[in-house]
């Protein structure tokens, strides 16, 4: 329930304070005094676009305020948990600043937010109604919602609507996939063809590299040889004349008979025995090397068609064989996908048809349940219209429905379409909304589908923006009743032209228009009980001080009074 609101530079009001309670608010006015402002102010805090335009004349920034007991109010303290915004009792503080630069900032809690998530709160917390909200009924989509909002359609909805968005997607999968088949083919073709390329060659890790070195050895088997023989003979000459070996071997013989009295010639003594040694086993490798140098014109060839081969997939699929390898890895795992896609497409296919015959199914349960809903509203709606003095009039929600709906007529709410439909008169055929009636009976026909649809809803107040619009007499009176008896479930706040409806408030305020020829200012005034006579009787009179008026407007506070004492 909202507490109060606090208007500062808001349009002609300079600084205004409603103080709000339990049943029902009336704010009345002369048409340009401001009365709406106070539905302006509670758009600003409902996260509404902000305008330049309504900041005061010749004032910084416009800023509106407001104080709401959300205690016990699940939703809102599920939304609030997510935000750095604090309850201070139970009570929560929503504020919004508008600079004359049309900039604004949102507050929740004591803490800055972004605007929308007023809207998100708000939404939990007030509902709006007025001329605007009208034509948004006109709309067939609004109308289908404001049915089932009245049907209590949302757990069917609900379970609907997931199922929906996922036919949705695996729709637009299946055919991004089925568009694609024919380059899916082209590319499992040439992937394949590389791959049985390479199969063919069968290539092995580090192969190249073996056989370039193994061709080598075999190109130059003759060369190898020789060298290998003419190096031994320099080492080990078995002719008269020294050798290496001979010559190193007396060279040793001769230092050890002196080695011993000198460290540093030990060493060198020492260094030349390894030298012996190594020499000695290169003479040896030497003399067995031509016997493992094989001269094999055939395996040369073999060797040479096999490196050609590997070229060849070398010049295709990389630098190296390891690369061609790893071409080859990546192809194997796309085939398998591309493969793989023919398997999405089947399953898709099957999952769309699950998904068309289960949702149709659904949907026809949802149908059931609006066409039940549509009885009851249309009979409900017309006991508002009898007593708001239209007492012929009908109503007729229409939710129409494909003759044999297939798969492609299912939608994000079902299979229908709802349209509400007005006879204004005895004998008239129901029409739609916008045709059916004139001003003053659309507007009583919105008001009785605003009374019935709010009844409906689980949001503790409501605010009424004229209404009322184009209704007077023994009608206006029962719009005042009906809102009177609204307010005793929530709380109800109305900004109104009709003194019927004013009659019937818990609280009155006065929005009173002062121009001093350079800047029109405006005042809101809460009404204790003789100023509110005055006010009825300027409402009913359209002038003050007439004694007939203030009569006729003491009349209408007694017939409130009665009324709300019987119970409406």
């Amino acid at each position: 329930m909202w507490q109060e609101i606090r208007l500062s530079s808001l349009g002609v009001i300079a600084e205004a304070e409603l103080v709000l309670g339990p049943g029902l608010t009336v704010i009345t006015g002369e048409t340009g005094a401001g009365k709406t402002m106070v539905v302006t102010a509670l758009g600003l805090l409902r996260g509404t676009r902000a305008d330049a335009g309504l900041v005061r004349h010749g004032d910084e920034r416009a800023r509106v305020e407001a104080r709401v007991a959300v205690d016990a109010h699940d939703e809102v303290e599920r939304i609030l948990a997510d935000t750095p915004a604090e309850l201070d009792e139970g009570e929560l503080v929503i504020a919004r600043t508008v600079g004359k630069d049309g900039r604004s900032r949102a507050y929740l809690g004591g803490a800055s937010v972004p605007a929308g998530l007023l809207a998100r709160v708000s939404e939990h917390l007030v509902a709006v109604h007025g001329q605007s909200d009208q034509h948004r009924l006109l709309q067939l989509g609004t109308q289908r919602a404001a049915l089932d909002r009245f049907g209590e359609l949302d757990d069917l909805l609900d379970a609907y609507r997931p199922g929906y968005a996922r036919l949705l997607e695996a729709r637009r999968e299946l055919d991004e996939l089925t568009a694609a088949e024919q380059e899916r083919a082209r590319e499992l073709d040439l992937l394949l063809f590389g791959l049985d390329e390479i199969a063919a060659v069968d290539p092995q890790p580090g192969e190249d590299d073996d056989l370039r070195a193994e061709e080598d050895r075999l190109a130059h088997a003759e060369s190898l040889v020789a060298a290998a023989v003419e190096a031994h003979h320099l080492l080990s000459d078995t002719d008269d004349s020294l050798d290496v070996m001979d010559l190193l071997g007396r060279t040793g013989a001769l230092l050890d008979q002196v080695r011993a009295y000198d460290p540093d010639l030990d060493a060198i003594a020492g260094r030349l025995e390894e030298v012996r040694f190594t020499i000695s086993d290169v003479a040896g490798e030497l003399a067995s090397y031509p016997e493992r140098v094989e001269a094999d014109p055939a395996r040369l060839a073999a060797v040479s068609e096999r490196r050609a081969a590997l070229a060849g997939l070398t010049r295709k699929y990389g630098a190296q064989v390891a690369d061609v390898l790893e071409w080859a890895e990546d192809a194997q795992q796309r085939v398998e996908g591309l493969r793989g896609d023919d398997e999405r497409i089947a399953a898709l296919t099957d999952e769309v048809t699950g998904l068309e015959q289960s949702l149709t199914t659904q949907a026809a349960r949802i149908t059931e349940a609006r066409a039940a809903a549509a009885v009851r509203l249309a009979e409900q709606v017309e006991r508002e219209l009898e007593a708001l003095a239209m007492p012929h009039a009908r109503l007729v929600v229409d939710v129409r429905t494909p003759d044999a709906p297939t798969p492609a007529d299912l939608g994000p709410d079902g299979l229908d379409a709802v349209e509400m439909l007005l006879a204004a008169n005895a004998g008239a055929s129901p029409r739609p909304l916008a045709k059916g009636a004139s001003g003053g009976e659309l507007s009583r026909v919105m008001l009785a589908l605003e009374v019935v649809l709010a009844e409906g809803t689980s949001v503790p107040t409501f605010v009424f923006d004229e209404v009322d619009a184009g209704i007077g007499g023994r009608a206006a009176i029962e719009v005042g009743r009906r809102l009177a008896r609204l307010a005793t479930r929530a709380q109800v706040v109305v900004v109104t032209h009709l003194p019927q409806v004013a009659a019937f408030a818990d609280r009155h305020y006065h929005v009173h228009k002062t121009d001093d020829g350079t800047v029109t200012t405006s005042d809101v005034a809460h009404l204790g009980d003789p100023e509110r006579v005055a006010e009825l009787s300027r409402m009913l009179a359209g002038l003050e001080g007439s004694a007939t008026a203030e009569a006729h407007a003491r009349e209408l506070v007694a017939l409130a009074a009665d009324d709300r004492a019987v119970g409406g």
